[in-house]
């Protein structure tokens, strides 16, 4: 499937400009820029220690930036008086691990945000778990634990989680390095029904082919600069011997 670009016409939702940030001695971002156009996908790829997933972890304020900006969804998220809250429910995020909690059931796990955080009522967030569980193919896993479903399934779950709070922007960080071939196959079918249905997002991945199919444009980052970027052609035909090498090596 190719993703149409719209982001031609469309305002940036998501944009970044010259970040920076530093874990101690360690330069993980050193002047990031780059803008995502509501509805377009973003693929962001680059070897492991890039800065890909730092910059990620940045756009929902998981990680504080040292100098630069950043806004979404009309937050300015590198503002220190951001409120969070408004933040998160405009932004939702996926981990390659599932962060399910293992006590309650897969209903309850969709159900505790929208209405601990919304204040949506009970049968409204039951009803809408059963919504986005169906949309993610597992309408029929709602009374079942987090253990009893597989890599798989726990991980169309979270996503389910994310989007029961009808997030504007969806991050996905490397949400299938975890998994086996067959399993990813099943979570890439849900986010590219996402890409279709006009979701804004953001992803990293490590998925060469997916990020072909589906992004808008893609951002190379090396040694926590974005080194390269442009529509997802370039990984067929690079400009720069850095990405020529990453996707070279399969990577």
């Amino acid at each position: 499937m190719q993703h149409t670009p719209r982001h031609a016409a469309a305002e940036p939702v998501v944009v970044l400009r010259d970040v920076h940030k530093s874990f101690g001695p360690l330069k993980v971002l050193d002047g990031v820029s780059f803008e995502v156009a509501r509805g377009d996908v973003l693929a962001i790829i680059g070897r492991s220690g890039s800065g890909k997933s730092t910059a990620l972890r940045c756009i929902d304020r998981f990680e504080r930036i040292d100098r630069g900006e950043i806004r979404v969804c009309g937050h300015r998220v590198d503002d220190p008086g951001l409120d969070l809250r408004a933040l998160r429910q405009d932004v939702g995020i996926v981990f390659q691990s599932y962060n399910l909690f293992p006590h309650l059931t897969i209903e309850e796990n969709i159900t505790l945000a929208p209405t601990a955080v919304k204040g949506m009522p009970r049968a409204d967030a039951r009803a809408l778990a059963e919504t986005v569980l169906a949309q993610v193919g597992l309408a029929d896993k709602l009374r079942a634990y987090p253990e009893q479903l597989s890599g798989g399934q726990q991980q169309r779950a979270a996503i389910a989680r994310s989007l029961a709070m009808q997030p504007e922007v969806m991050l996905f960080d490397e949400v299938t390095s975890a998994l086996d071939p067959e399993l990813t196959g099943e979570v890439l079918k849900v986010i590219e029904a996402l890409a279709a249905s006009g979701m804004t997002m953001v992803m990293v991945t490590h998925e060469m082919g997916f990020a072909k199919g589906i992004a808008d444009e893609v951002v190379f980052m090396h040694r926590g600069r974005v080194h390269e970027r442009g529509p997802a052609a370039i990984l067929a035909a690079p400009a720069t011997p850095e990405l020529a090498q990453f996707v070279g090596t399969g990577l």
